[in-house]
């Protein structure tokens, strides 16, 4: 692994890349990583740099965010099969379908989209800002939120403003159910829980959170969880999202206790990124991420709407 690891070094200053890996991405992947984060974190973080390549270890739609960020830059993903069950939940046809259905209405697409779906967006959003995007749109205007339905119903809850909300959902975030967070609830009273808002037990969360006045229950994007668990006081976290998380926290944090609300919370996809992978797509320079101009720069717009919000 150290051999892999030398030769990967050498080959990103050759053709001057930097490597940015997913809260999701295997634990050496992150080692290797000159960035960690969430997807538009990175694909910022990429942005200001100088780098003529991008090696993005995390998914499809993630390496297109960030050709569409810096389409200067050749953006390489180490495995074409990594998809996003929630990204192929909805296509470019059926938002351009639904829009017809509701012409006057604002479009929000969450980060997790395909760049020809952000095209046909007003907005995109973050599961940290989705909150403050919704609440930007004016009172009289329908709004299209998509594509996960968790996601929606939080931030309508939140919100309290009636948007339609599109059926989606993430493949790993679906199975972290009511039942686990009650069942973790009970073994451990004394932690605060960390819920990721794409996850199916987040309604019953913020009814739990509210209702009793309970803030050990907080709702966090996966880079939202490791800013307070480094700020936070608390020693003991149990941790609702894909469990790749855990190695950054508990790398940040080694004195904390950390526990996956459900162990088997994983997301095949973020795990096909393998050191040997990243090596031959630098020495290749192989499976280039590309989004075409015209598509681009429609989501380029969403995205800075977005980002104009703050």
């Amino acid at each position: 692994m150290e051999e892999i690891k030398k030769k990967i070094e050498e080959l990103k200053k050759e053709k001057n890349a930097i490597i940015v890996a997913h809260n999701y991405a295997r634990p050496e992947v992150q080692n290797i990583a000159d960035f960690t984060g969430d997807s538009l974190e990175l694909s910022r973080k990429a942005s200001e740099t100088n780098a003529e390549m991008i090696l993005f270890c995390g998914v499809h739609f993630m390496a297109e965010t960030a050709s569409i960020i810096s389409p200067e830059a050749k953006v390489l993903l180490p495995d074409l099969n990594a998809g996003c069950s929630l990204a192929e939940s909805i296509t470019a046809e059926d938002l351009v379908n639904w829009k017809r259905q509701h012409p006057n209405a604002v479009v929000i697409s969450y980060i997790n989209t395909t760049a020809e779906v952000k095209a046909e967006s007003d907005h995109c959003c973050t599961s940290s800002n989705a909150v403050k995007v919704v609440e930007a749109i004016p009172k009289d205007k329908e709004i299209l939120f998509l594509p996960d339905k968790f996601l929606g119903a939080y931030v309508q809850e939140m919100t309290g403003r009636k948007i339609h909300i599109w059926k989606g959902s993430c493949h790993v975030h679906e199975k972290i159910t009511e039942t686990d967070f009650e069942d973790m609830k009970r073994e451990n009273p004394d932690a605060v829980f960390l819920i990721h808002p794409e996850s199916s037990c987040t309604q019953n969360c913020v009814k739990k959170a509210t209702q009793h006045n309970d803030d050990s229950i907080r709702f966090f994007s996966t880079s939202g969880m490791i800013n307070y668990v480094n700020n936070s006081n608390e020693n003991k976290f149990v941790v609702a999202t894909e469990v790749g998380i855990l190695h950054r926290l508990k790398k940040d944090n080694p004195g904390k206790m950390f526990i996956p609300i459900k162990e088997n919370a994983v997301c095949e996809y973020m795990k096909l990124t393998t050191l040997e992978k990243i090596y031959y797509a630098l020495l290749y320079e192989q499976y280039e991420v590309k989004v075409k101009k015209n598509i681009a720069d429609r989501a380029r717009k969403a995205i800075e709407n977005m980002i104009s919000i703050g």
